[in-house]
C-alpha cells in the first residue's frame, strides 16, 4: 500500500478511524510526513502520531523496516529547514526475506524525495507445464470459462501467510483447475 499522509496527516488518520481491513497486506510506504528520533537519528523528539502509526502497522501485522543505508528521505532546498526521514517501509512481520528495503540517493531526479527500494528474491525453481485447449466459441469453452471464473472468485486467500501457504492455495487452484 502506497501512502501520502499530508502534514495533518490525513491519510494516517482516516486508517485509523475507520478501521480499513486489509488482509494480506505486505508492504505499506511512502510519505508519512511524520518526524521521529525512531527513524531520524538527527531528529531529537518523538511524536505522539507515532504511536497511532505503528498502531495501524500492527493491525495489518507490519514492522517498521529499517533500510540497509539510513539516509535522509527528503532533502530541503530552503535554506533554515533540515533534511528529514519522513518516507518509511513497513514489511509483513516474520518475512525476513522482504526484510532488505535501500534508499536511493541517484534516484530522484526533480524530486526532493528519494527513491525508497524492497527487494524481494524469487527463488529460481523449474514448475513442470502443460498446455490444453478447447476450439473458441463452443458452449464447452464457456462453460470452461464460467467454471475457472468461479474457482478463482471463492479462492480462499485469507490464509496466505507465507510460503507454504501459497504453494498450497496454488496447488489446490492447479488441482481444480485441471478438474474443471
Amino acid at each position: 500500500m502506497n501512502i501520502y499522509s499530508d502534514f495533518s496527516h490525513s491519510a494516517l488518520k482516516y486508517l485509523k478511524d475507520t478501521e480499513v481491513n486489509i488482509n494480506n497486506l505486505l508492504i505499506m510506504t511512502r510519505d508519512f510526513n511524520i518526524r521521529d528520533w525512531l527513524w531520524d537519528l538527527s531528529f531529537l523528539y518523538h511524536a505522539s502520531i507515532s504511536n497511532d502509526l505503528f498502531i495501524l502497522a500492527d493491525s495489518f501485522n507490519l514492522d517498521l523496516s529499517l533500510p540497509t543505508n539510513p539516509v535522509s528521505t527528503k532533502y530541503s532546498d530552503t535554506i533554515g529547514k533540515s533534511n528529514s526521514v519522513i518516507d518509511l517501509t513497513f514489511l509483513c512481520s516474520g518475512l525476513n526475506e522482504l526484510n532488505n528495503n535501500s534508499i536511493h540517493l541517484n534516484w530522484h531526479l526533480i524530486s526532493d524525495h528519494m527513491p525508497l527500494t524492497i527487494t524481494i528474491t524469487i527463488e529460481e525453481k523449474f514448475v513442470q507445464s502443460s498446455k490444453l485447449s478447447l476450439p473458441k466459441k463452443i458452449k464447452e469453452e464457456e462453460a470452461f470459462v464460467t467454471e475457472v471464473v468461479n474457482i478463482f472468485k471463492f479462492l480462499d486467500t485469507l490464509i496466505l501467510s507465507n510460503q507454504e501457504s501459497l504453494e498450497q492455495v496454488v496447488n489446490l487452484l492447479a488441482l481444480r483447475i485441471d478438474q474443471a
